[in-house]
């Protein structure tokens, strides 16, 4: 609870003033608690900035795996995929946005296993395409990496487009793009 507390004002720190300008204490006199307390759950104020991430795509990571194991049809797995992205980054819409913002302050080694945490997600998606591609249920028009793109990019710029209190709901939105992109790869 103190560590979410604190990750949680981070992102709110960060997203309004950034990450160079926001100091250790702020967070500490944020979340209300002692620097103690921050060190306690983070070596550094750059395990913050990991953290925000690392944690979102933890939770997307999770419920990736948990759809592709239920084995649905792949026009159902990447539908309920395209949902579950979209309904995790509308609900972490700051941390998102801190992290493509911030994202270069992380060193190489943090980096790095970010990286290799989105490739697995990536490379995932893009099995279930390229796998139903070549059996004939998707259309081949374009490469699994063009199609993962699209739905990608419109997931991770909804920080810069998306209202809660807007017109649509972040499951529309997601409905709509799985619409679009399985009527693309409809054989």
């Amino acid at each position: 609870m103190v560590r979410e507390r604190i990750l949680a004002c981070a992102v709110e720190l960060f997203a309004a003033n950034g990450y160079d300008a926001t100091s250790v204490q702020q967070v500490v006199a944020r979340a209300g608690v002692t620097k103690g307390a921050l060190y306690h759950y983070f070596g550094a104020k750059e395990d913050l900035l990991f953290e925000i991430y690392h944690s979102l795509l933890a939770d997307q990571l999770a419920r990736l795996d948990a759809i592709v194991a239920r084995k649905a049809d792949p026009a159902t797995t990447l539908r309920e995929i395209i949902r579950s992205l979209a309904e995790t980054t509308s609900e972490n819409s700051r941390a998102v946005a801190v992290f493509s913002r911030e994202a270069s302050r992380l060193d190489e080694e943090r980096w790095q296993t970010l990286r290799a945490e989105w490739r697995r997600y990536q490379d995932t998606v893009r099995g279930i395409i390229r796998d139903a591609q070549e059996s004939g249920v998707f259309a081949a028009y374009a490469s699994p990496e063009v199609i993962s793109w699209a739905i990608f990019g419109v997931n991770t710029s909804m920080p810069t487009w998306f209202r809660p209190d807007g017109p649509k709901k972040a499951v529309e939105i997601a409905d709509e793009l799985a619409d679009f992109v399985l009527a693309g790869l409809r054989p």
